[in-house]
């Protein structure tokens, strides 16, 4: 999918073009054959630059070319909204320095929403520099909205698993973890990115850039950090109810065990008596089922007592 935008320097709103002209904002989503060749054709992109986007597993990083500055990012992509499980994706933007700018990704990402929204304060399609940034910014901020859900979502199921333990929860767990493992591994290598970008080297940076881009740095951080602490506590409430789980396991085990000692006593003396040997007296006693239940139940009684005070029962 190819969209082309362009700020207007009177108005200052983000609107669609139709055509690639200077100073625009080409975003490229999964982009046919076709598009891509058009973009190419336009800006003198190294097409090699775009194909590479095109990969979900591409991973943050810079590079240059003769006439274009590639910065890929990480970016959180919703799975599933009612879960919200998130994945991540690569995203490119491309500066070219013939004065376009070209965002390039696998999948839609909601990061850039914002932008063609126009909800982005001082946003202009022709500051690239300070465009490149506010995507940073955005992107690291996404970030902390997408761990809000994800924490919310650690307490439901922590809610749930206080009541029961079904598989289904645990494996809940497992994908919510899967997602701190994506988050964490993607703000990482963005920090590298972000790191690069402070120095002024790859980009020139304008007025106001370096403190912009000092905020995406420290949200970036932030993020990185949250998503670290929720990971550890993600992984204590599962030990834990693992532990819970397999204690519960032993106390019922255990109870099985006393309880097939206690019943087996009375089978034991009904199996002894019912042998074809002789009983002296109790075979002649009129009472002597009586006798053998009672002596039986107070045996067994004894056993369970003293099975209960070892806390086996």
């Amino acid at each position: 999918m190819l969209k082309i935008y362009k700020t207007t320097p009177v108005e200052k709103k983000i609107k669609k073009c139709k055509k690639i002209t200077t100073d625009c904002w080409i975003d490229l989503t999964s982009p046919t054959k076709d598009e891509i060749e058009k973009v190419i054709s336009k800006t003198l992109i190294d097409e090699d630059l775009i194909l590479k986007m095109l990969d979900d597993e591409e991973l943050p990083r810079i590079e240059q070319s003769a006439n274009a500055t590639l910065v890929v990012i990480d970016t959180p992509y919703l799975k599933e909204e009612d879960d919200h499980k998130y994945k991540t994706y690569p995203l490119g933007i491309i500066i070219t320095k013939n004065n376009y700018v070209v965002t390039v990704s696998p999948k839609k990402t909601n990061v850039l929403d914002a932008f063609k929204q126009g909800k982005i304060k001082d946003f202009r399609t022709a500051k690239k520099t300070r465009f490149l940034i506010q995507i940073l910014i955005n992107t690291s901020s996404y970030y902390l909205r997408a761990l809000k859900n994800v924490n919310k979502d650690i307490s439901e199921k922590e809610k749930v698993l206080k009541k029961s333990t079904e598989n289904k929860d645990l494996i809940d767990l497992l994908e919510i973890e899967k997602t701190l493992v994506y988050f964490i591994t993607s703000l990482k290598a963005n920090d590298l990115v972000l790191e690069k970008l402070s120095k002024g080297i790859i980009l020139p940076l304008y007025d106001n850039d370096a403190d912009l881009l000092e905020d995406a740095i420290i949200e970036n951080k932030q993020a990185f950090e949250m998503s670290t602490i929720y990971k550890d506590i993600l992984s204590s409430i599962t030990d834990t109810y693992a532990t819970i789980v397999s204690n519960n396991l032993n106390n019922i085990m255990k109870f099985l065990a006393g309880a097939t000692i206690v019943l087996s006593i009375p089978t034991m003396i009904s199996s002894f008596l019912g042998m074809n040997v002789p009983l002296g007296s109790i075979s002649s006693n009129n009472q002597a089922i009586l006798v053998i239940s009672v002596t039986s139940f107070v045996i067994s009684l004894i056993i369970a007592l003293i099975l209960k005070k070892k806390n086996m029962l």
